[in-house]
């Protein structure tokens, strides 16, 4: 004989799986004229990650951006599988009129993919008239039911004035990256140009330059990307698939790092440079960016894309240049600049990448050494104004000692450069010690 206790507890549980039912059914409601009632539907929390997989594993979103400048977009980059992915839908959230919108996807794939199954592709998402929305969902399939699918919020919706000038974008910090002193000096050579921000996206870095790169989050210079691509997919060390056995997507996603960099910083950084870390774009008649920039934009108000010559700086080529403090420096790991001040000679009928400063509100896509699409038009910058100081491995190890080229451009910064960098190492008190 069932007690009252008893049927009120069969009672909830039979409450509990009605609404359970009544939720599942509203969840599964085909899409009719685009539109779905946004209050049937649970809102999960936004994706905060980098890199965020779509169902099957053949989509991963990094994020999305709106782009006014080709209408009233949503711009989603992606990583996709270019044979596999071949449709998406765009949910959006529009408030105002409570509604969930759908639209179908258009997706460009960025044709630098090097041959590799996975490559980057802009998802472009046009976004219904007076939508405005804060957030989106995107599947493959248009059935409606987002109840499983990660919720991701639209950038760029909200601009304010530029909070830098000039912003450099790092891809990407991998192989357990520690070479510590060039790292610190390369950042101070960054803030004595004219940066005001250095976007890095980190696979991995050794404990001593993770603590540094905390110390200049801190302070406000670095802002640190995790990225963390070998979750997911398998990346390679190379940039051609021909140089790597089954792997999904070229040399750690640099393509995806650089394109998101761009567009996380198209509204808060009136330029945005394009470097790795053992590169430094150095001006021969300026000392700053700022003036070098000024004079180069006036002379060129229809250009957007500035490019710069690369020059080797081989380490292997060391000169001592006896400047006073900088005797505690041996103890830390890594290569200090001040001492490669010899490069190698141009190679004749070689590839010689450039690397870039751009307006990023002119620029669409971008690849490595040049820009894919842009509003704007390109320049290569003369050597005679500026070139990248590659400070690396050199590109000519046989090439006699006799032939390399005297240029001591970056000994121009020294003073400040050598006070810079002993404030920094000892702020973070570190016991800088070579592992053996």
């Amino acid at each position: 004989m069932f007690t009252l206790k008893r049927i009120y507890l069969v009672v909830c549980f039979l409450m509990i799986i009605c609404t359970l039912l009544f939720f599942k059914s509203y969840s599964q409601t085909r899409v009719q004229n685009g539109i779905i009632q946004w209050s049937k539907y649970n809102i999960h929390d936004m994706v905060l990650d980098t890199i965020t997989p779509l169902r099957g594993n053949k989509t991963f979103v990094i994020a999305p951006y709106y782009d006014n400048r080709e209408g009233n977009l949503v711009r989603v980059l992606g990583i996709i599988h270019h044979a596999e992915v071949k449709t998406l839908f765009c949910y959006f959230f529009c408030y105002k009129q409570k509604d969930l919108l759908l639209s179908k996807a258009i997706i460009d794939m960025h044709e630098d993919r090097f041959g590799f199954p996975f490559g980057l592709a802009d998802i472009k998402c046009d976004e219904p008239p007076q939508c405005q929305a804060s957030h989106m969902y995107l599947d493959e399939s248009s059935d409606g039911n987002i109840t499983l699918m990660p919720r991701f919020k639209i950038q760029n919706r909200e601009r304010g004035g530029f909070s830098a000038n000039f912003t450099v974008c790092i891809s990407t910090m991998y192989g357990n990256y520690s070479n510590a002193l060039q790292f610190i000096q390369t950042i101070e050579m960054y803030k004595l140009l004219g940066a005001q921000r250095v976007t890095i996206y980190v696979k991995n870095c050794s404990q001593q330059v993770e603590n540094i790169m905390d110390y200049y989050s801190k302070e406000g210079t670095v802002e640190v990307v995790p990225w963390s691509i070998q979750t997911y997919l398998r990346p390679s060390k190379k940039w051609h698939s021909k140089d790597s056995d089954d792997k999904d997507i070229g040399y750690y996603g640099q393509m995806s790092t650089l394109n998101d960099c761009l567009y996380k910083n198209m509204y808060r950084s009136k330029y945005v440079v394009f470097n790795d870390l053992d590169e430094i774009i150095l001006p021969f008649e300026d000392m700053t960016w700022d003036s070098m920039m000024e004079r180069l934009q006036r002379e060129n108000p229809d250009v957007g894309v500035f490019m710069f010559e690369s020059h080797i700086f081989p380490q292997t080529a060391v000169v001592d240049g006896n400047f006073p403090g900088v005797s505690s420096w041996k103890d830390v790991p890594g290569f200090n600049l001040l001492n490669h001040v010899q490069r190698e000679p141009i190679r004749l009928n070689v590839f010689n990448g450039r690397k870039m400063i751009v307006d990023p509100r002119k620029v669409i896509q971008t690849s490595v050494h040049s820009v894919l699409k842009s509003y704007g038009k390109s320049l290569n910058v003369p050597q005679q104004t500026a070139l990248i100081y590659h400070c690396r491995g050199p590109h000519q190890p046989n090439l006699n000692r006799s032939l390399l080229i005297n240029d001591q451009t970056i000994w121009k910064y020294n003073v400040s450069l050598i006070r810079n960098v002993n404030q920094v190492l000892n702020q973070i008190s570190l016991h800088w010690k070579t592992k053996t």
